[in-house]
């Protein structure tokens, strides 16, 4: 699991994966919370982006509603879920 510290970090992490999920969370988010182990357990590259430490990079991407999980293959976004998921939803939608 990566943790996001800056835009500069961001956009490193996403360039330096062919395929990377970012999780748009914050603490105070219940859902977040709730679907973080199962996030732990997902095969695959996962970043941690806390949108109350980055707004600037949740505004840029337009996020809405927490959490987001946003899929980035090659640095360019393909594809988003927002909400509470189950853990085999978010095996499927992870997919690279």
């Amino acid at each position: 699991m990566i943790e996001i510290e800056s835009k500069e970090h961001f956009e490193e992490v996403i360039s330096s994966n062919d395929c990377i999920l970012v999780d748009y969370f914050a603490t105070w988010c219940g859902p977040c919370r709730q679907m973080a182990p199962m996030l732990e357990d997902v095969d695959g590259p996962i970043a941690k982006l806390d949108v109350d430490e980055n707004p600037e990079l949740a505004q840029q991407y337009g996020v809405m509603g927490l959490p987001t999980l946003v899929l980035f293959k090659d640095g360019e976004e393909v594809d988003r879920m927002t909400g509470s998921q189950r853990k085999r939803d978010i095996e499927s939608f992870y997919q690279c």
